[in-house]
Parts: C-alpha cells; structure tokens; sequence
C-alpha cells in the first residue's frame, strides 16, 4: 500500500500533528512519501520522498490550490491513500481532494484494525469502522491518537512542485492569528483537576475546583462544559483545547471523547471519577473510582486536610 501524507506548515515551521501521520502510515505497514507547502529552510524531519511547494508561490493557506498540488503527488506517487490531519487546514483540503481523485473519505480516524478505519461515535461511546469501497481513500486522522513512537528524524529527498495557475480569487490568505492569551498555565501544571458534562449541574464546579486546589493544581475541563458557559474557554483540555501531560490528572465526570483522551493521555497519571465503567476514558486511566464525585471528593477534601 503507498500512502501520501499531506503535513502542515505555520509560518514557516513545520507542526507537529505533521509526524503522526508518519506513525499512522507505518501502523498501516504502508509505504509513504509526503507533501507539504512549507520554506525550505525548514523542512520535515522526514525520511523519504517530500514534494514540496513554496509557500512564498502559493501562500500558506489556499485550500484550492493547495488541494490541487496534493493530487498531483497522489498521482505521481499513485497513491492509495492520502492521510491528512483532522485540523481546520485537513477539513479543507479532505473533501477537494478526495472528490478529484474519485475517492472515498473517512474522517476523525482514531485508530485502524484489520483494513478498517475506526472513528468514534455517540460522544465516544461507540465506534464506527468504515472499510471505503473506492479504489482510493482519503483520511484525517485525529490529533493525539498516533503520537510517534520516538522523535522524528532523517532527511527528506525533496521534488519541487509547482503552483498552479491562478484560480479564481475566491481565497486571500491574511495571516494566522494567535488565540487570546488568558493566564491559565494549564499547559505548566504538575497537576491538573478536570470537570466534564457528568458533575450533573454548574454549582459543582465549585466541588471540582476545590480539588484542584487542594492538590496544588489547576482546574480544568472538557468542551461540553466549556461550552454550556460553567468554565472559561481557557480551561479546555482537548484538540480544540489545550493539550496537557502533568503528572496527575483528574478526570470528574468526564466520558472521555477522542478528542478530550487526545488533549491528556500524555499525563503521568491518570484518575478518572465516574459512575459508568464503561466510559472511555478508563481506558486510559490507571485508576478509576467508579463513584459518585459529590460522595468521592468531599471525602478526599477531608483527608486531604489531614
């Protein structure tokens, strides 16, 4: 099987999300070259066939045009598989690509089992597997769920593509801006405590942050909370969140969708506190109290003291 990995570039450097599609291609046993738009000064840390466009050409965010140059190295490469990541730059380019190659498309994949590309369902409570009928496939994996196994290495031999002619001025790049910085050190703490859809109601928020506090940590969350209003954005630990690895983290409440398991896994310990012993996220915990929090924390609040 070749596969085709479409990386990703920021002002010039290459991010991070580009080497697991590397670790998702060599899960796959499949033999990979890559394409990128990116400087030249800063290429991936790839070992194998890079087509590289120039950003200065084709600016740094043109989904058509960007699109366009990926089918040409599909081609070239005659590729079965074209594996982006499941990022706002993958949604664009996906389904441009995968409609010009008359390709199947799966996206969000989180893992792959026997020729089946597995995506989660039902706030990750299920999972779906896809096998695509089509000749070729185009895929974006979910951030987090392919973290190499070792820090990437080697050098690329590089194939320079060419922009295509200019399109028709729908898309005008501007520039990346930065989210609103908000002072919480999520990322720094050596402990963090999160909350999730399963502490019932807002006013246990305030149970969930004491916690937090008495352990010396940071009070955390997952996007059903964020977005219900009851924690600051800030807080948000996941893929559209903050990616954290303390050395203990507290899941309250929490199912445990890919995307929330995404943003944590790296930390050092795991506790998850949740009535379901079914919820994804004990199987990522090294311990789970399979508990009522508001029985559970008032009761650690206490020895705690002590």
């Amino acid at each position: 099987m070749k596969a085709l990995l479409i990386g990703e570039s920021r002002k010039g450097k290459t991010l991070g999300s580009t080497y697991e599609l590397a670790e998702f291609a060599k899960r796959m046993e499949a033999q990979s070259a890559m394409f990128i738009v990116d400087a030249e000064e800063d290429l991936p840390k790839y070992e194998g066939k890079l087509y590289l466009a120039s950003a200065a050409d084709c600016g740094e965010l043109n989904p058509p045009v960007h699109a366009a140059m990926a089918v040409e190295a599909a081609d070239k490469e005659n590729a079965d598989i074209v594996i982006l990541s499941h990022s706002p730059y993958g949604w664009d380019l996906a389904p441009l690509i995968a409609r010009a190659l008359g390709a199947g498309q799966v996206s969000e994949v989180v893992e792959y089992q026997e020729g089946a590309f597995i995506t989660p369902a039902l706030n990750g409570k299920m999972r779906l597997f896809y096998k695509p009928s089509t000749a070729r496939v185009v895929v974006t994996v979910q951030s987090g769920a392919f973290a190499p196994a070792a820090p990437p290495s080697g050098a690329p031999t590089v194939e320079k593509i060419a922009a295509p002619a200019a399109g028709d001025g729908v898309y005008e790049f501007v520039e990346f801006e930065e989210p609103e910085e908000t002072g919480v050190a999520l990322g720094k703490a050596k402990v963090v405590v999160s909350a999730g859809r399963g502490v019932g109601k807002v006013e246990n928020i305030e149970l969930v942050k004491k916690l937090a506090e008495a352990l010396d940590g940071e009070l955390g969350a997952s996007r059903p909370v964020v977005d219900a209003g009851w924690v600051e954005n800030g807080r948000q630990v996941g893929t559209s969140g903050k990616t954290v690895a303390p050395k203990l983290y507290v899941a309250c409440g929490i199912s445990g969708a890919a995307q929330h398991i995404a943003g944590m896994k790296g930390s050092e310990f795991i506790v998850a506190i949740n009535t379901d012993p079914e919820a994804p996220i004990t199987e990522v915990a090294h311990v789970t109290a399979q508990v009522d929090l508001k029985q559970l924390i008032p009761a650690l609040l206490e020895k705690l003291k002590g």
